[in-house]
């Protein structure tokens, strides 16, 4: 088993749908809508139902086979201010944002939301919108030096004063934002996530992220991005904590989950998917180990265009509790969802699935010799 803290519950995200046609490029009925009064209300279950954070995609060309999307920080924002609890992580481009003016942005949405913004920097893929904005477009592992340089700034301008930067793609001088990001305890600024798979990323995360997400994996494919980022921030004296993504499907019984999953990948939008799996395989395939994101995925797995189905978090909500704890096992901390219907399958998770997480992280915590926090799990109905 890792090196773990069993004390400390899993924490739960779910994907924000502010994109039209849901999580999977397919024409099975989603019972899910892309607008604000939607994801309000979605956001306000998920809170309820012991959810710790919500992720707000972003893309600027509508992609995935879909044709609508909202943009991620004004988005994550809204969320934020209709919510009391629910910590909302806005993804983000390095090359779409200056660093600076991010961090002014995310001290506000801290500040109006008593603490609780976060941010997902993300390297991009998509050459076309760079191209079509008239941006600089940079080789693979480039995109992760200045991404990496983007992080420190971020970090540096939320915690000191006259803060400097003299990089390769910024420089920041004798710069200081006031007011500063809320003071919450146990937390230094808004809390940094970052998502890659390469080589690249994966240094790049272990050298200056809080939280490193992973696209859908199994047991091993986690376990070798865990060890690469924990190496990677060992040699910097850093650790980062694991997100992963999974989609769930929990129904009654395993046939009638499988059978839900079939019936996605049947009635997948076949040139959506295809159209992705050139662009996306392209990026990953221009690495020098071949390592990218989505270098290995199969169409079925871009049909959940983050390679949900590969976590297996489907069956009855006893098997999928099962399994998120193994995943707990060996490292990770927290469980990124999608849903086909979000509403009402966020509700039933919080339900249906999250009390047996509990009561067998307390089950392994006390075979450890030790005791699960519970009253660090956010939700205060959900306990073991």
């Amino acid at each position: 088993m890792t090196d773990i803290d069993l004390s400390k519950p899993l924490k739960f995200a779910y994907w924000v749908p502010n994109v039209s046609g849901g999580l999977v490029v397919s024409t099975i009925e989603q019972r899910t809508s892309w607008d604000f009064e939607y994801n309000r209300d979605l956001a306000r279950i998920a809170e309820r139902s012991g959810f710790d954070y919500a992720l707000t995609q972003t893309r600027y060309a509508a992609s995935y086979g879909a044709d609508q999307q909202h943009e991620a920080t004004s988005f994550s924002l809204g969320l934020l201010t209709a919510t009391e609890r629910l910590k909302v992580i806005a993804a983000v481009h390095p090359g779409m944002w200056q660093p600076g003016v991010l961090a002014k942005f995310l001290i506000t949405a801290d500040h109006l939301s008593g603490g609780r913004a976060c941010t997902n920097i993300v390297s991009g893929w998509l050459r076309a919108e760079f191209d079509g904005f008239g941006l600089p477009w940079f080789e693979h592992d480039e995109r992760y030096v200045r991404t990496e340089e983007f992080i420190k700034i971020l970090r540096g301008l939320w915690t000191e004063e006259s803060f400097s930067f003299h990089g390769k793609y910024y420089d920041i001088t004798d710069f200081t934002l006031r007011p500063g990001p809320v003071d919450v305890p146990g937390r230094a600024h808004p809390e940094i996530f970052f998502g890659g798979n390469s080589t690249a990323a994966r240094g790049a995360a272990g050298r200056a992220t809080d939280w490193y997400f992973s696209n859908g994996k199994d047991f091993d494919g986690f376990a070798e991005q865990h060890h690469d980022v924990s190496a990677a921030a060992a040699e910097v004296g850093r650790t980062v904590k694991f997100g992963l993504n999974g989609f769930v499907i929990a129904r009654d019984s395993k046939k009638e989950a499988t059978e839900t999953l079939r019936e996605i990948v049947a009635k997948a939008h076949k040139p959506a998917v295809e159209g992705f799996r050139q662009a996306v395989q392209e990026a990953g395939a221009s690495t020098k180990d071949k390592k990218g994101m989505w270098a290995d995925s199969s169409f079925e797995d871009l049909v959940q265009y983050n390679d949900g189905f590969r976590t297996q978090l489907i069956g009855t909500p006893e098997e999928i509790a099962a399994r998120i704890v193994e995943y707990k096992k060996i490292g990770v901390n927290l469980i990124l969802t999608a849903y086909l219907h979000f509403q009402e399958e966020v509700e039933a998770f919080g339900r249906d699935v999250l009390p047996i997480v509990r009561e067998m992280e307390a089950d392994l915590a006390e075979k450890n010799g030790t005791q699960l926090r519970i009253e660090d799990a956010a939700g205060a109905k959900v306990s073991a």
